[in-house]
């Protein structure tokens, strides 16, 4: 299925950054299988699709795309989407989340960003823009190492700057030089204070702090963080 075909059939247009990576190739991520990692990721990670490495993140291709706007609008399904909302995913988690955007609530061609997830009625506010939410996952990527796949320090630097070299040219002149800049970085360990009694240990080339004011000055939204229910039940 092609971007044009969905536009056609859900009666809406895709912002215009989310064609051109289309048509830049940015989407092309294969079929999810379990031969994925063996056989295709190889011929993905030199020239990272999007946010091909990213935590819990995985982009769909167009197919899968039109199969989800789907079943997240079958008043059978067992979410129970109030129909007024119109989610259009391009990303899923691992536990089957979506990230979508969010057409009720263009704003000048900015279509907000949000995750509507799967086992609990709630949709959480990303970004105001898929620039932005690029921009921020990719600070993300960069504050925290993936220690669950017990990637080296050079690994992970390595899966960075070949996400940022793809990604760069969709980012704006500031976004992109706040990025370089905190590559040239070492990496830190530091702590995060999940609540009051849990604290994490993390490592990356930036804290959860510096990450926090970076987006709240860089990307504002007055939206980020918030949520709403997406069923009346």
């Amino acid at each position: 299925m092609t971007i044009q075909e969905i536009e056609t059939k859900y009666g809406f247009k895709y912002p215009l950054l989310y064609k051109q990576l289309d048509a830049d190739g940015m989407l092309d991520v294969g079929e999810y299988g379990p031969n994925w990692y063996t056989e295709v990721y190889p011929t993905l990670k030199d020239n990272p699709p999007l946010l091909l490495h990213s935590y819990d993140f995985e982009s769909l291709n167009l197919k899968s795309v039109a199969e989800e706007i789907e079943d997240l609008r079958d008043p059978e399904d067992y979410r129970n989407i109030n129909p007024e909302f119109r989610f259009i995913p391009f990303a899923k988690s691992g536990g089957g989340d979506h990230y979508c955007f969010f057409l009720n609530e263009e704003n000048n061609g900015d279509v907000p960003i949000v995750f509507v997830w799967h086992d609990m009625n709630e949709v959480d506010y990303l970004a105001k823009n898929l620039q932005d939410f690029i921009f921020k996952v990719l600070l993300l990527d960069m504050s925290k190492k993936d220690e669950y796949n017990q990637l080296s320090d050079d690994e992970f630097r390595s899966e960075i700057e070949s996400v940022f070299r793809s990604h760069k040219k969709y980012l704006t002149q500031r976004q992109n030089e706040i990025l370089e800049e905190i590559l040239t970085r070492e990496l830190i360990d530091y702590e995060i204070n999940v609540s009051p009694k849990i604290v994490e240990s993390a490592r990356g080339l930036l804290t959860d702090h510096e990450l926090e004011s970076i987006v709240n000055e860089v990307i504002p939204f007055e939206k980020m963080n918030q949520s709403f229910k997406y069923s009346n039940d």
